[in-house]
Parts: C-alpha cells; structure tokens; sequence
C-alpha cells in the first residue's frame, strides 16, 4: 500500500443518486429554415451582389449545429450570386497554426465537403489600425482581401470578464479574425480592460473592412440552438449586448448553492473556451467575472478526445488523475495561456494515481465539517448538465427542489 493509499485509505466516497436537472429550454425543431428565417428577416442578403468573394468567418467552439448554420450561409451566398469561402476565425486556437485551425474546423463538422465551400485558413493578418492607447487591431488576410465578409457564431457570457458584449459576434471580429496576433493584442493589457477593447477594437474592424453581417445562435440549457438571428454590421454594438443577457437566462446551471466536492468526468476545448465554465464551476482565472456556485474542491477525472491533449482549464481543479496528466499536450495550452496571459488554468493540481483516490483527496481536504455528510456532486462536463449524480445526504433538498426530478432507485456507488 502506498503512503497516499494510506492517508486515504480511512475516507469514505458517499452513495451516489441520479437527479434530473430540468430547465427552460426553448428549442429551434428546424435549424436550417432558421437560418434562412434568420437572413430573410434581417435583409442582409441582398448585401451580396453577383461575384462578390465572401469570407465566411467560423470559429472554435462547440456551437450547436454549427455545421448547419455554416453550410446554410454558404448556400444563401452561393445564391444571391457570390462565391463563398470558410476562414477559421480562433484566435490562438488550434496550436496557433494554419493546419491546427483547419483541423479544429473539421472536428467540429465544418469540412469542405460538409459546409460546400472551399477553406482558406492562415495565420497571415493585416493591422487595420491602433486603438488610442496603442493596441494595434488586426484582421486575417484572407479575409480583409474579400469582397465581403460574415461571422457565425454562438453569443453567451465569456468566463474571465463581464461587460455588454462578452463572447459573441463582436469578440469573434476582434479576437477571432485577428488570429493569434489580435488575440495576443486584445489580451495584452489583461481581462480587466477586455469589456472596453472588445467593442472598441471591433468597431475600428467595422470601420476598416467589409463585414456585412454576423449570424448568431443563442443556446439553451441542453446545448441546442434556441434562437438564430441575423444582425446587420451597423446593429451589431445595438443588439448583441440584449442577445447576451437572454443568452444568460437560458444558460444551464447547478441547482445547488454549497458543494463540498464537484466531481468533473472530462473537460475540454470542445466544451468550454476555459475546459470547464467558470460560468458553472463558480471557478475563475481572473477577478473580473464572478458568479455560480461555493465549492470547496474540483476534481477532473479527465480530458476530451476533442482536445486533443490541451488542459486548459486543469489549473482550477484541485484534483486530478495521474491518466488526465498523461494525456495532457502541454505546447497547446501553453500557446493558449500565452496569448491570453492568463497561466492560472494551465498550472497542474494535486495528480493522484487513480480516479477513487482524486476524489478521496478531495474529500479529506474540503473542510467539511462531518465527512459522513459531505456534499458531493458529479457531472459529466459543464456542457451537459441535465443529468447529474449527488451523495445521498443531498436527496431531500433535492426533492424539494421544483426543478430537480430525482431517481432514488439509481443509487450506486461511483468512484
């Protein structure tokens, strides 16, 4: 027996129950007329013109039907008369390289053959200007040289800052089409100043080259589309600080305040820009957004197959597996912390040999007052939390909760 096998040894994982967590949830039945909903509504199509070169912007998330969304766009281009294009629009993602953000397109669906455009993806940029305070704002050459431009992606509340804008159309001008270059500028003075430079950096990027629109998605609790809207360039600063705020109310959650243990099975790149949300966690790398949950430990049990090895995030658990450790590259979230200057969530917690001792860890250090009650919580990752497993002790206020459905009769022990 090992010395920490023996330290732990005497700590007892809780019986664990299945509960349902149920949330308002409105949901899009048919994507792509959505999507087409979305352009004939917001008349931004007749925007193109017959030949015009049109620089579809997409970027690294896991965004709902992304392919879809992206594919439709195409096919309304391809309609109105112009000849459309995908540019990767990530930032630093994808190793801060050319094939890397290529390939992060096609683990998300968005190939050539899936979305019916080619793909032109590069780390080469144009500065378009400076901000007043020297921030120079870049924009991917690719797309700068097009007739036109359009963005697609997900709007919802960004975990390192908050401000009317956050993750969003505006954030993927700015951060996302200035590719690892305009991530590094907009991240240099830290998050604290992130809510100013976003719309500033965006507007001179709107000013400079020619955006045209941006489709956006708002996702509900169960990460599916809910809404679709197109948003002319002009409205852009007008609109999306509303589509955030409702993006927040349908934002899925923990329906419990005060956890002693939260056990996380995997995180990721694919599910959150920060391998797990702080928006869930309660968690954050930087003082300028806070919200979500008290807990006293974290414990990942693992990463993705759609991270591909980067941990970002890791430095926010407390506990961890020493199979999570192996599987870690470290040179990709390195590049991330980088760029961002955020180093917080690449550092290594407590690494234990195995699954049963990382949350034994976790327990003995929670400081709770009677470890026989300890409140325990696992989820899979923090983009799915409909279903969820609490320690026993947790089940009457859980009954009691009007959004919890609980299963008493799937108890077991999970470890």
């Amino acid at each position: 027996m090992t010395i920490m096998e023996q330290l732990l040894n005497p700590i007892a994982i809780p019986r664990m129950v299945k509960v349902r967590q149920c949330f308002q949830a409105p949901e899009i039945d048919d994507v792509p007329e959505a999507v087409r909903a979305a352009l004939r509504d917001a008349n931004v199509m007749q925007r193109i013109v017959s030949g015009d070169r049109v620089a579809v912007a997409v970027g690294s998330r896991g965004v709902a039907d992304i392919a879809i969304m992206v594919r439709e766009t195409v096919r309304a281009i391809k309609a109105a008369g112009g000849h459309p294009f995908i540019v990767p629009a990530m930032g630093s993602h994808g190793g801060a390289t050319a094939e890397g953000q290529r390939e992060v397109l096609a683990q998300l669906g968005v190939t050539e053959d899936t979305i019916e455009a080619p793909i032109r993806s590069s780390m080469d940029v144009i500065e378009l200007g400076r901000l007043p305070n020297g921030l120079p704002v870049y924009i991917d050459k690719h797309a700068y040289e097009a007739d036109k431009i359009v963005v697609v992606n997900r709007i919802k509340p960004h975990t390192a800052f908050r401000g009317p804008v956050e993750s969003g159309l505006m954030k993927m001008i700015t951060i996302g089409l200035g590719k690892q270059k305009g991530a590094e500028a907009a991240h240099a003075f830290s998050f604290k100043y992130m809510a100013e430079h976003v719309p500033e950096m965006a507007k001179l990027v709107l000013a400079s080259a020619p955006i045209v629109f941006g489709l956006g998605s708002i996702e509900n609790a169960y990460d599916r589309p809910a809404r679709i809207v197109a948003v002319p360039a002009e409205q852009l600063e007008e609109m999306e600080p509303a589509l955030l705020l409702e993006a927040k109310r349908l934002m899925p959650r923990l329906l419990f305040d005060d956890i002693d243990v939260l056990i996380v099975e995997e995180i990721g790149k694919d599910i959150s820009g920060d391998g797990m949300d702080p928006n869930i966690t309660g968690r954050y790398a930087t003082p300028y957004a806070s919200g979500g949950p008290q807990i006293s430990r974290i414990v990942v049990l693992g990463l993705t197959d759609k991270t591909h090895g980067n941990a970002t995030g890791i430095g926010m658990a407390d506990m961890t597996t020493r199979k999570a450790f192996g599987a870690i590259d470290w040179d990709k979230g390195y590049a991330n912390a980088l760029t961002s200057t955020v180093v917080s969530v690449i550092k290594v917690p407590m690494v234990l040999e195995s699954e049963e001792l990382a949350i034994k860890a976790a327990i003995k250090t929670c400081n709770a007052f009677d470890l026989d009650k300890v409140r325990v919580l696992r989820i899979r990752n923090t983009l799915h939390l409909e279903e969820i497993w609490i320690s026993e002790n947790m089940l009457p206020e859980a009954m009691a909760h009007p959004d919890i459905q609980c299963d008493p009769g799937s108890g077991r022990k999970r470890s």
